[in-house]
């Protein structure tokens, strides 16, 4: 009878599994041991479900030309103040994201406390495409204190 598997194959498919592991391990935000980042990451993905993800989707990819991605947002990366006052104050009128234009109004969410966007923040600044780290309370602050509803 002969094995199923030869002592090559054996190694080479184990080879390949540490590698996948290791490659997932990069990729992924719990690269990071700090648990306060840890704890915003995993709150922020749970209120992104639940107040953001059914305009912006799950994957972060947005919903054609109506409502802008996330996942690869050459605006995100320029604007972090203003998507920080976005979750709370929304947005009426245009807007240009990675060379498309938007004008789908945002409704905002004024019942987020300052923490629970910095945890959205969080979660969608180091998710997909970005690495941005921790967004700590004293920047919403800072953010929230410079803008207001329109």
């Amino acid at each position: 009878m002969t094995p199923i598997l030869n002592l090559k194959s054996a190694i080479l498919i184990f080879s390949w599994l540490v590698a996948f592991s290791a490659w997932l391990t990069a990729c992924s935000p719990s690269k990071t041991n700090d648990t306060k980042f840890q704890q915003y990451y995993v709150q922020g993905e749970q209120l992104y479900v639940k107040h953001c993800s059914n305009c912006h989707q799950k994957d972060g990819a947005g919903l054609g030309r109506v409502f802008p991605p996330l996942n690869t947002s050459d605006y995100m990366e320029k604007n972090l103040e203003d998507v920080l006052c976005q979750m709370k104050y929304g947005k009426k009128g245009p807007i240009n994201v990675n060379g498309v234009a938007y004008n789908m109004e945002m409704k905002g969410i004024i019942s987020l406390t300052e923490l629970e966007i910095a945890e959205i923040a969080t979660y969608i600044y180091n998710t997909w495409s970005h690495q941005k780290g921790l967004i700590e309370i004293p920047t919403v602050e800072g953010a929230l204190k410079k803008c207001g509803p329109e």
